[in-house]
C-alpha cells in the first residue's frame, strides 16, 4: 500500500509540475500578445519541457474534461446560416480528399525515392493524421516505428504553431488570446439543457468510437442547439481558458518519450514532410475557394492535414465555421481509418510472399 501511495504522490506531483508549466507558457504567450495564447503557449512550453525528459502526459480524465468543454464551446459558434452551406460541403470534401492524396503521395516521393526509407515507414509516415490507427497497423509491419512517430508528431506541432499566426495575420489581427464567450448569459435551466444534451451526445459518441468522440461528440450536441437557436448561452472565458491550456499540453506531451538524438536528426526531415503537407493542402483549398463561396480561413484549417481537437478549437477562436472545419477532419480521419487496414494487410501478404522485408537504412 506504501508503494502505491508513493507512486500516486509522484505521479500528483508530476501532473502539477506540467500543468504549472503549461500555465507558465500560457502567461508568457499572452504577456506577448501571441494569437490563441492560452493554447499555444502551454503547447509551446510543454514541448519543451517533454523534449527536456519531464513527463508532461496527462490522466485520461484531464483529456476526456478538456476536449468536452472544448466541443461544446465549438458547438455553441454554429449558426443558422451554416445550414445554408452544407449543399456545397459534399464539393469541399471531395477537394479535400484529392489534396490528402497529393499529401500521401508527395511525402511517400520525398521520403522512400529521396532518402531511400522502405516501403512501410515512406507510407505510414505520410499519411495525414488518424495517428492511433497508423500506429496500429504499422506495428505489424516493417515500419521503423521511431521514425514514423517523429515525423508524425513533429509534423502536428509545427501545423498548429505554422497556422495559429497565419490565420491571425488572416482575420486581421483576429485571435490574439481566448476570444470573448459567444452567445447571452442563461439562467441555469438553460445551462442544465445544455450541459445534459452535450453530456448525452459526448457519451454516444465515445461509445461508438466517434473520431476524437468526447469533443465531437459535444460539438454536435451544442451545435444543434445553436444552430437551431434552441440555446444561445455560451461556455463562460473562467471554464474555457483552463481547458485550451489542457489541450496545449495534451498536444505538447505527444513529444514525450522521444529521444533527443533521433529527433534533433529527424527533425529536419519532418519540416520537409511539413512543409510538402501545407504546400498540397493550399493548392487543394486555393481550387475550393476559387470554385466553391468559401471563406479562406476556414477553408486553411478544414484542409490542414491533422489535428482534429486543435482545429475544430482554433476554428472557434477565430469564429471560422467550427462545424465546417470539423466536418471534413472528420471526413479525412475516417478515410484513413478504413484504408490504413487494408494496406497493412497487403503489405503483411507482400513481405510473407517475399520473405522478410527490407531493412530500414
Amino acid at each position: 500500500m506504501g508503494v502505491m501511495t508513493s507512486a500516486r504522490r509522484q505521479r500528483i506531483r508530476q501532473v502539477a509540475v506540467a500543468l504549472l508549466v503549461a500555465a507558465a507558457g500560457g502567461a508568457l504567450a499572452a504577456a506577448f500578445s501571441m494569437p490563441v495564447a492560452w493554447l499555444l503557449g502551454p503547447l509551446v512550453a510543454i514541448a519543451i519541457a517533454s523534449v527536456l525528459g519531464l513527463d508532461t502526459r496527462l490522466p485520461r480524465p484531464f483529456r476526456q474534461i478538456a476536449f468536452f468543454v472544448l466541443g461544446v464551446q465549438a458547438g455553441s459558434g454554429v449558426t443558422p446560416d451554416v445550414v445554408n452551406q452544407f449543399a456545397i460541403w459534399p464539393f469541399s470534401f471531395a477537394i479535400q480528399m484529392a489534396g490528402v492524396l497529393l499529401i500521401t503521395g508527395g511525402t511517400y516521393v520525398y521520403l522512400r525515392h529521396l532518402l531511400g526509407w522502405n516501403h512501410e515507414t515512406s507510407l505510414f509516415a505520410s499519411l495525414p493524421g488518424a495517428l492511433a490507427f497508423v500506429v496500429a497497423a504499422a506495428e505489424d509491419t516493417n515500419t521503423d516505428m521511431q521514425r514514423m512517430l517523429i515525423v508524425q508528431t513533429a509534423r502536428l506541432l509545427l501545423l498548429i504553431g505554422a497556422l495559429t499566426p497565419f490565420l491571425a495575420w488572416l482575420e486581421s489581427g483576429g485571435g490574439g488570446g481566448l476570444e470573448l464567450a459567444r452567445g447571452a448569459g442563461g439562467t441555469v435551466f438553460d445551462y442544465a439543457v445544455l450541459l445534459a444534451v452535450c453530456l448525452a451526445s459526448a457519451l454516444f459518441g465515445a461509445l461508438v468510437r466517434l473520431p476524437g468522440g468526447m469533443m465531437l461528440g459535444a460539438l454536435i450536441g451544442s451545435a444543434v442547439l445553436h444552430g437551431t437557436e434552441l440555446s444561445s448561452v455560451p461556455v463562460p472565458d473562467v471554464i474555457a481558458l483552463p481547458c485550451l491550456v489542457l489541450l496545449g499540453t495534451v498536444i505538447g506531451s505527444r513529444i514525450y518519450g522521444v529521444e533527443r538524438r533521433a529527433l534533433a536528426t529527424l527533425l529536419p526531415v519532418s519540416v520537409i514532410c511539413f512543409a510538402i503537407g501545407i504546400a498540397f493542402s493550399a493548392l487543394a483549398g486555393l481550387v475550393a475557394v476559387l470554385i466553391l463561396p468559401l471563406d479562406p480561413g476556414k477553408v486553411a484549417l478544414a484542409y490542414a492535414p491533422g489535428a482534429l481537437e486543435a482545429l475544430t478549437v482554433l476554428a472557434f477562436q477565430f469564429d471560422v465555421d467550427p462545424a465546417y472545419v470539423a466536418a471534413h477532419h472528420v471526413v479525412r480521419f475516417m478515410a484513413i481509418a478504413l484504408i490504413v487496414p487494408f494496406l497493412a494487410r497487403s503489405i503483411r501478404r507482400k513481405d510473407r510472399r517475399g520473405g522478410v522485408g527490407e531493412e530500414t537504412p
